[in-house]
């Protein structure tokens, strides 16, 4: 469990790092957007999914514009703090030979099935979806 665990999560900050690092210095589109985009749903149903605009969010975090990003996609708060937090959590257990991070992801897992904790998580990601719709992303 716990080197799979590892491994995915590493797996998904190294791409979540390129995808950044690709946005902040790609060139220019003069204003436009490009051809093809990464979103699936979008690309299929001309219909932004729950998480467009996290890209965009987490660069106006990096920035220091925090109205914008909240704006752009308050997911992007959560995508970066686990970009932040994660690879350091993974190196401490890995140094350490600690699990805390495996503990933690087992005692979250349990969490989330609690519908207390579930619902109000799931009318969230509906809001910031239809949230994406109305502002036309």
């Amino acid at each position: 469990m716990r080197n799979r665990l590892y491994s995915i999560l590493t797996a998904c900050c190294a791409a979540g790092y390129v995808w950044l690092f690709y946005n902040i210095w790609k060139p220019p589109l003069n204003g436009q957007e490009p051809a093809v985009g990464v979103c699936l749903i979008r690309q299929v149903t001309s219909v932004p999914c729950p998480s467009c605009g996290s890209t965009q969010s987490v660069i106006h975090l990096l920035h220091g514009e925090y109205v914008d990003a909240l704006y752009w996609n308050p997911l992007g708060m959560v995508i970066l703090s686990g970009l932040v937090i994660l690879p350091l959590w993974i190196l401490f257990d890995l140094v350490s030979g600690k699990q805390t991070l495996v503990k933690f992801y087992r005692d979250a897992e349990k969490l989330l099935r609690k519908p207390w904790v579930a619902i109000p998580l799931v009318v969230f990601v509906l809001a910031n979806w239809v949230w994406n719709i109305v502002k036309g992303l």
